[in-house]
């Protein structure tokens, strides 16, 4: 039983990942696949549900067969890009459509017209969420009157609605299974985060057949096992959790006031607000962080989300095609001595907390012929810790108490420069732990806590090691003139998509 492990699967925005985990907490294989990013129009992204299975189940082989096969493998895990809505057919497992990214912005006329009717604070009350096309349950609305005949389908039963860890979970277990946690529920603008439940006035509101819908589940907790022809034997899947909630719970943000700030596609602070949800007065979400066994209590969060973190980086690599790699930007950044005066707002999809602003677009102001690649790179990263830092601030007034720390993780930590200027930015250190890609871990640990691999929190705790703390060195003056520089430059790129 001691060489046993724990397999996590990481599946994001950009690629899905498989880690297994040994009972140290360290990870012993891992393996990443890349899938098709989709943009049909302005605003709009979309993933093939198809190849988000395909690179899943190709990346979990791989780690499965590296470490001697699926009879070492205790427990499963999943994390999932959150709000990604995807819909299938019930009899044959199929996607009907292409599934709606997170990013999307394809459902704001349809979250406009919900507001128009002055609906923004029911849905605050019950979801803790505002009326946006971030989360899900718009998305599933569109995709069923995107294609006739799909609403009459699904109002007969005929498909099926999930997150990608629903969708991710009915292929494992053969469609045998079709749930999802109360993280996951939590996005969707459909659940009653005070009840822990559907909420059949809010699915009539946003037009959506509550027989689509999956069971809600606890995040950790046995919900089934896989087909054994997937890996050749039944594996238990037992842990089922947003990527974000799961990185806050593989940071060991178990107490009241902790909290973590993930770097990837986008930027994603949750504070732990403990058993009770904070309603946020600065246009923070309220979210579920997980609940830890069946009929328990729910542990809460306040949450700021940034839609462009790592996302610029690559737009810098792919679209100004300026860097080969993503690792590149630290080394044009650093090949100028300071930002040359260039702001950068990467709203390329709008702006998310605190301004909710989906009409928002990117841009680059205070360009002159002196203008380099260089400052520009500065730009981007310099972009990325200011969004945080909008988030940092409404946390702070909404429970006023601004945090000691900062815990961080994500693909984006490998770089030095990025958590200096952060910790520069708030003003308080910034920890980077040895284990850096948190949400696998999270993932891991959820699962192997409610297989007994793990005996409980305390035992999570231990095992949770710092690689660096990054202390702010710049002066009070000079943050505050950067803030106030990013703040005109946000104001000017608010609204720019609206119509004359």
């Amino acid at each position: 039983m001691d060489d046993r492990l724990i397999l996590a699967l990481d599946q994001g925005t950009t690629s899905s990942r498989a880690m297994v985990f040994g009972r140290d907490g360290r990870p012993v294989a891992s393996a990443q696949r890349a899938f098709e990013q989709r943009y049909p129009s302005p605003g709009h992204v979309t993933h093939d549900p198809e190849a988000i299975w395909d690179t899943q189940l190709d990346v979990a082989r791989e780690v499965v067969e590296a470490v001697g096969g699926a009879g070492r493998i205790a427990a499963i895990g999943i994390a999932n890009q959150r709000e990604t809505t995807v819909v299938w057919d019930r009899a044959t497992g199929a996607p009907v459509a292409d599934a709606i990214v997170w990013q999307s912005r394809i459902t704001a006329p349809a979250c406009e017209a919900l507001r128009g009717q002055g609906l923004e604070s029911l849905f605050r009350e019950r979801t803790g969420l505002p009326i946006d096309a971030y989360f899900s349950g718009p998305k599933i609305a569109h995709i069923l009157d995107a294609t006739p005949g799909l609403r009459a389908r699904a109002e007969r039963g005929e498909l099926a609605f999930g997150t990608v860890d629903s969708f991710l979970a009915w292929r494992l277990t053969g469609g045998r299974v079709h749930v999802t946690d109360v993280s996951n529920a939590s996005r969707t603008l459909l659940f009653d985060l005070h009840r822990l439940a559907w909420d059949s006035e809010l699915l009539q509101l946003v037009d959506v057949p509550e027989a689509m819908l999956p069971k809600v589940v606890p995040t950790s907790g046995l919900v089934g096992a896989t087909d054994p022809a997937i890996f050749g034997r039944p594996i238990p899947i037992a842990a089922l959790a947003g990527d974000q909630q799961a990185a806050t719970f593989g940071q060991a943000c178990f107490e009241v006031g902790q909290s973590k700030t993930t770097y990837g596609t986008g930027a994603f602070l949750l504070r732990n607000t403990g058993a009770t949800p904070v309603e946020s007065r600065n246009r923070l979400i309220t979210t579920v962080l997980w609940q830890l066994q069946p009929g328990g209590p729910a542990t809460y969060a306040l949450e700021g989300s940034v839609f462009v973190a790592g996302a610029a980086v690559q737009w810098l690599r792919d679209g100004l095609h300026a860097i080969a790699q993503s690792a590149g930007i630290e080394a044009l950044a650093a090949s100028v001595d300071d930002d040359g005066g260039i702001v950068m707002v990467p709203a390329f999809t709008g702006l998310g907390a605190p301004y909710w602003d989906p009409a928002a677009r990117g841009g680059i102001l205070g360009i002159t012929r002196g203008t380099e690649l260089g400052h520009i790179a500065r730009a981007t990263l310099d972009s990325i810790v200011q969004q945080v830092a909008d988030v940092v601030e409404a946390m702070a007034a909404d429970t006023d108490r601004p945090p000691l720390s900062m815990r961080v993780d994500g693909g984006a930590v490998v770089n030095d420069a990025l958590l200096q200027a952060q910790a520069d930015l708030l003003g308080i250190p910034v920890e980077r732990p040895v284990v850096a890609e948190t949400t696998a871990l999270g993932a891991a640990s959820l699962a192997g806590l409610a297989t007994g691999f793990w005996t409980g929190l305390d035992e999570l705790r231990s095992k949770w090691a710092l690689d660096r703390r990054f202390e702010p060195v710049m002066d009070t003056a000079d943050r505050a003139r950067r803030r106030r520089r990013w703040a005109r430059a946000v104001d000017r790129v608010r609204g720019w998509a609206i119509e004359d």
